[in-house]
């Protein structure tokens, strides 16, 4: 790998002017500027962005602390939060913590030490003892009890809206499928909406949760499958978790939606290859993400924002599963 050495001989120049030019600093000529950018493009050098930064003493690096960018939805989300951050030039750095507490607890202190500009975090772990605002940071789907600003969809109303879809589609016992974390995060809510509609409407209903992460999802709906035969409509608490019951519940011989029908929460699948589409409560995930990094921009300029929560608006979107 080229260092910045490699470049200020191969332009002739001292390292200092390969520096200046690096970080746009200091009176460089057009034509020792043209010398140092060639040499960087011939030796395909990468500039030490932590460093740099470092030595400036302000950072252009935010990171991104989610629990897996293997799920669509937080790949979505990380896309997005990727496009708004480059278009002010500040570049992520992706923090996967795979949803383990000690994974989370080690980037926090990590980022402590590297003074990043600011801290997207995406967590359903009960770290809030390690969470501080010395460094800006917005939280998704997580209210914490400190000044800590937090973007996410409106979960209740997206609850409350679920059930009175499958309702309408001719669900007379609907269930809610879901996971119970081990602190309160936004995404209960969705639960929560969903109880409440159900009783305004009178409608019987069934809540079937075990604690997160289900590690066994054979066990998980092999179980509710068994116990549960008489519902005839599933709201389930993501996308994934709708789509892997539509999966077990086929190889039991039930049809969705002929005898099931079928809501999801998130809206990551929409692309007409997959089948059946599903019918699902479309989170604002591009909204949610550019929303994210602009009050960041804020705090990290120093600005008191007018409220903790940003809460964004969902709608049902149709699919064949209802």
């Amino acid at each position: 790998m080229s260092s910045i050495k490699d470049v200020a001989k191969l332009a002739g120049v001292a390292v200092g002017t390969v520096s200046r030019v690096i970080n746009n600093s200091g009176a460089v000529s057009p034509a020792t500027r043209k010398k140092v950018e060639k040499a960087i493009q011939e030796l395909n050098y990468i500039p030490n962005e932590i460093a740099r930064n470092f030595k400036m003493r302000k950072s252009k690096m935010v990171a991104l602390l989610l629990p897996s960018i293997w799920h669509p939805f937080f790949s979505e989300l990380a896309y997005y939060i990727e496009d708004e951050l480059d278009r002010e030039g500040f570049k992520l750095m992706l923090c996967n913590s795979g949803g383990k507490p000690e994974k989370e607890l080690y980037y926090l202190e990590m980022l402590q030490q590297n003074k990043v500009a600011g801290i997207v975090g995406i967590t359903y772990n009960d770290i809030e003892d390690n969470v501080s605002n010395d460094i800006p940071i917005v939280s998704i789907d997580r209210h914490f009890n400190k000044n800590i600003t937090c973007v996410t969809s409106d979960n209740y109303e997206g609850g409350r809206l679920a059930l009175r879809e499958l309702v309408k589609a001719g669900a007379r016992k609907p269930a809610y499928l879901g996971s119970v974390t081990s602190v309160f995060s936004e995404t209960m809510n969705r639960r929560e909406g969903f109880i409440d509609e159900a009783k305004k409407l009178g409608v019987d209903y069934i809540v079937y949760e075990k604690p997160d992460p289900v590690v066994d999802d054979d066990a998980y709906f092999g179980d509710f499958l068994k116990n549960h035969r008489d519902v005839d409509g599933i709201f389930a608490i993501t996308d994934m978790f709708a789509a892997k019951y539509i999966e077990r519940a086929g190889r039991e011989g039930i049809r969705v939606p002929d005898d099931v029908k079928v809501i999801g929460y998130d809206g990551i699948q929409d692309h007409p290859y997959f089948h059946p589409i599903l019918s699902t409560i479309r989170q604002p995930v591009e909204e949610m993400a550019r929303m994210t990094i602009r009050l960041l921009y804020k705090k990290i300029e120093g600005e008191v924002l007018d409220r903790e929560v940003y809460l964004l608006p969902v709608k049902f979107r149709q699919g064949e599963t209802t």
